[in-house]
């Protein structure tokens, strides 16, 4: 058994041998000749190129064209080049390699409908969709290159249609299914896109929703979109402009039935085929760019090397295609063989335990969830949930934000009945997962087994020299990594501005973590969110949980603002437990602060909301709600899906005397 499975102090579980020896990573160190975790970080830092090379060949990622060298860093880490003179795309790696193998005509999409309708397609049949529709938009004259927007709900053609696009060489501009017609406009604007892809309708918490009318309000915007590719769904009122609007349906009417008449474009391997926009407090949003060899060979290192995902699981993320969650699940899912469930609509609608409902129905093994979501579900019902049957799951995942102590020990004990491993996994959309939780190392709450492989992960001051065990400093990497951004989308400067000025050499990734005694690693946060009060330094999640361990509330968010006396006062906004006493919950709450961290940081105020302001994958917006407290300017709250919690919010200040 690797050394990585031996018990740790403070664990609360423990993989058995068989976990071990069947687990992904296991068989991967085994074939680069490594003995250990540590051991594999150590030689992929010091040896990028080998890594990653060794990595390619392991998940067996095809090429058209072999590269000519795997790393090459003239220009510099922030701009590493992957994969140089090779040829490939992300498509004939997780569709076109299965013909012609069993698991060509075995479930690839399993979907459900808000309303419960369920569907499920083979991977033959989500081959014929990606390559009718690609044949439909090589019709309108679009090809390697062209950007192509997405405002789709989760709906089985929207995997079809980021396949498709990738298929012919186009970059697939992913936008959130919730967005208003001026953030789609925005993004469509700077992606400079040349067609879009949207439906008709849609329902969204069981009210029909006119996606088509949005865009084309936003249309208006961008002239310099050509086409619009229209998916008949959920009958909505909408215009029609002719030339421009075409129904999916009849776009691909006449295409071949057989797919290998509907080549897949070979790309330069490095070529991008994502754009990714996220938001931010101030400016424009981000394009994140990510590239055919770059994306699903470091998703395929998360997820199934790290994380263990395997090609007999049935994986459930519930999140908007418009997250990069959604593109990890789509493309890494099929890259690796599984089973991809889908789900329309929320994780608490129709019923608050919907999420819980479709791992039972679908028989779910690979979980992804935000820790926000186990939150949220601590209020339910402990006999319904229990009568669930939940058997299925063989592994969680989670990441979005850190854990508090109950929530992660809520989802270990009630979900996995404390057998199923509850791995952390931390990164962002710029470059995936940094740290990593695997089933090959015993689990503490909270914490993470490790950096992922070939990220160089280090934890510094703010010199960027590396702090030893206990000791809080940023989170950044060293070593270049294959699924890092190629940079900002037409943006070189403030990529480097953002990413990499701080710290010359290091990727700033604007995380505070820490390292225990025994190896393992912690995220504690946003550092913009750090609270110094009286010169003492926490990090909100801290107070958080306190909040939580008492069980009054159902989420927390902590802030930090101006204070005359000691330059910042910690204020708490918290969602109650339904039937609590208001004002014996206030006062529980203050004390539960003081007796955790001491009277320094006991809160100018507790306020009472119904609701924080959160993504649709249910993550909190800490930025927001401070912005909302100040009466400043919140940012882009284009992400938001329920922007309404803003004046809640500010209006509950004032009703108490915050504001």
């Amino acid at each position: 058994m690797p050394t990585d499975a031996l018990p740790s102090s403070g664990a609360v579980w423990w993989p058995d041998r068989h976990t071990v020896d069947n687990a992904n990573l296991t068989r991967f160190m085994r074939a680069l000749g490594v003995d250990s975790f540590e051991a594999l970080n150590e030689r992929a830092s010091a040896d990028p190129a080998w890594f990653h090379d060794a990595l390619i060949r392991f998940l067996d990622y095809r090429f058209e064209q072999p590269y000519e060298q795997v790393l090459d860093l003239g220009e510099g880490l922030p701009f590493a080049r992957w994969c140089v003179g090779g040829t490939t795309n992300v498509v004939l790696n997780c569709i076109d390699r299965r013909r012609g193998s069993p698991r060509y005509d075995q479930e690839a999409l399993v979907w459900e409908g808000e309303d419960g309708t369920v569907s499920a397609w083979t991977f033959a049949d989500l081959d014929r969709e990606t390559c009718r529709l690609a044949w439909g938009l090589r019709q309108l004259g679009l090809g390697p290159g062209d950007v192509v927007g997405m405002y789709l709900p989760n709906l089985p053609q929207a995997a079809a249609a980021m396949l498709a696009v990738a298929k012919i060489g186009g970059i697939v501009l992913p936008m959130f299914s919730g967005f208003g017609a001026d953030a789609i406009a925005q993004r469509l604007a700077d992606g400079q896109a040349a067609a879009l892809i949207t439906v008709d309708g849609s329902l969204r918490r069981g009210k029909p929703v006119g996606a088509k009318a949005v865009a084309d309000e936003a249309l208006q915007q961008c002239p310099g979109v050509r086409h619009v590719v229209v998916l008949g769904h959920l009958a909505t009122e909408h215009g029609w402009q002719s030339g421009r609007d075409h129904w999916w349906h009849a776009l691909v009417a006449g295409a071949p039935a057989d797919c290998a008449a509907v080549p897949t474009e070979a790309m330069p391997a490095d070529a991008p085929f994502l754009l990714m926009f996220t938001s931010g407090t101030t400016g424009k949003p981000k394009g994140v760019v990510h590239s055919h060899c770059g994306f699903p060979v470091k998703t395929a290192l998360d997820l199934s090397i790290c994380m263990d995902l395997k090609p007999e699981d049935r994986f459930l993320w519930m999140s908007d295609m418009g997250w990069l969650v959604g593109p990890i699940l789509v493309f890494g899912g099929l890259l690796m063989g599984s089973t991809v469930v889908l789900a329309e609509g929320a994780p608490n609608y129709p019923q608050p335990d919907r999420l819980w409902r479709l791992i039972e129905r679908h028989r779910v093994s690979y979980l992804g969830l935000a820790p926000t979501v186990a939150r949220l579900s601590m209020s339910l019902d402990g006999a319904a949930l229990d009568a669930l049957d939940l058997s299925s799951l063989r592994v969680i995942v989670s990441t979005g934000e850190p854990w508090t102590p109950e929530a992660w020990q809520w989802t270990f004990e009630c979900v996995g009945q404390k057998k199923v491993p509850l791995l952390n996994y931390s990164g962002g959309t710029e470059v995936g997962g940094i740290l990593t939780g695997t089933v090959i190392h015993p689990l503490k709450p909270c914490a993470f087994a490790g950096p992922v492989p070939g990220t160089g992960a280090d934890v510094v001051d703010a010199e960027g020299a590396s702090v030893g065990p206990g000791v809080t400093g940023e989170l950044v990497m060293r070593s270049p990594s294959i699924g890092l951004t190629r940079g900002l989308w037409h943006d070189r400067e403030r990529y480097l501005e953002s990413y990499w000025s701080r710290l010359p050499g290091l990727w700033v990734h604007g995380d505070f973590a820490s390292r225990d005694a025994d190896g393992m690693w912690y995220v504690h946060g946003r550092s913009d969110d750090t609270l110094k009060i009286a010169g003492k330094r926490t990090g909100p999640s801290e107070i958080e949980a306190l909040l939580m361990a008492t069980g009054l509330v159902q989420d927390a968010a902590a802030i930090g603002v101006p204070d005359a006396v000691k330059g910042t006062a910690v204020v708490c906004i918290c969602v109650p437990r339904p039937g609590i006493d208001p004002a014996g919950a206030l006062k529980t709450l203050s004390a539960a602060v003081v007796a955790g961290l001491g009277g320094a940081f006991r809160p100018a105020q507790v306020v009472l909301v119904d609701d924080l302001p959160r993504t649709r994958n249910m993550k909190m917006m800490r930025r927001v709600v401070r912005a909302a407290w100040l009466g400043d300017d919140p940012g882009d709250l284009s992400t938001l899906v329920n922007p309404e919690s803003v004046q809640a919010i500010r209006a509950a200040l004032a009703a108490q005397g915050g504001a």
